[in-house]
């Protein structure tokens, strides 16, 4: 895998996701509106000052995003925000958030954290280049936040869970947010096959991943043509994806079984649909998100 991204530079999908997500959070329409304040505060300062402009955000989020992606990235956010705090408020005793790139949730929810340990793993330049602006920006790192990096390519995420004190028999949530679509099929295989040795009773996974015709370049799903060119100009390439139907039995493999599959147009009923029913936004139908649960052993 030459020439990958991560290996020499900041991950570019990380950092627009940050710039989404300050964009979202000056938004006027509750619709779009987000609350990662603290996004904005990750973002440089010339950034920060043009997104404060209505007809900035408005160009940032129509002409220079793919089409539906930042709509997709705002319900994708309210939604994991959503299970993160279910999660908190029930006591969990850990969370481990995979490819973290610059998300902020350990922070925003540490009032809601408790005694619950949350973990954040990701590729070494992009995890240095965010906890390098937390320092330069006076953010202060709770004692419960631990950070690990890794390849998933190339490194064993089990040592690396082993070395970090992760306790397998805890009840965890496993977030895979913007993650699996950039990995080798192998690797998510053996991703979720570690998840399954550490995820003890009760645990959680949410993720999304696209479907697999979109790797095939069908054509089929609204923006599905404008996102697959910006990730292979970004230089982070889709390669895993899942076939529509298959969805349960890839969980099954991995002893998981759903608690909830939302697509696009479940999205928009949440987030983006007004109480007359007209739609306020159109959401990028690559995508689908997943929350579940760890299957009880027969």
């Amino acid at each position: 895998m030459p020439g990958r991204r991560i290996e020499t530079a900041t991950s570019r999908t990380a950092e627009w996701i940050c710039v989404s997500r300050a964009a979202s959070s000056l938004e006027s329409n509750s619709h779009y509106q987000g609350d990662d304040h603290i996004a904005l505060l990750l973002v440089p300062k010339l950034f920060k000052i043009f997104l404060h402009i209505p007809l900035v955000r408005k160009f940032f989020s129509r002409v220079m995003t793919p089409k539906g992606i930042y709509e997709y990235t705002i319900a994708r956010t309210k939604y994991i925000d959503a299970v993160f705090k279910e999660i908190l408020s029930e006591g969990f005793d850990q969370i481990l958030i995979f490819g973290a790139g610059f998300d902020t949730r350990a922070l925003r929810f540490q009032r809601e954290a408790g005694g619950t340990k949350i973990f954040e793993l990701d590729a070494s330049i992009t995890q240095k280049a965010k906890l390098d602006q937390y320092a330069k920006r006076g953010l202060h790192i709770p004692a419960n936040v631990e950070f690990i990096s890794i390849d998933f390519d190339k490194e064993s995420l089990s040592e690396k869970l082993e070395d970090s004190g992760f306790n397998r028999d805890g009840r965890s949530l496993f977030v895979l947010e913007g993650l699996l679509m950039y990995l080798q099929p192998e690797s998510v295989d053996e991703t979720f096959k570690v998840i399954e040795r550490f995820a003890g009773e009760g645990s959680e996974v949410v993720f999304d991943y696209v479907r697999a015709s979109v790797l095939r370049q069908t054509g089929s799903y609204y923006g599905e043509r404008e996102i697959l060119k910006s990730v292979t100009k970004a230089g982070e390439q889709w390669h895993f994806g899942i076939e529509e139907g298959e969805l349960e039995g890839f969980l099954k493999k991995h002893g998981l079984s759903v608690i909830e599959h939302k697509d696009a147009e479940d999205l928009e009923r949440m987030y983006f649909t007004g109480a007359s029913g007209e739609i306020a936004g159109r959401i990028n139908a690559t995508h689908c998100v997943v929350r579940t649960v760890k299957a009880e052993v027969e």
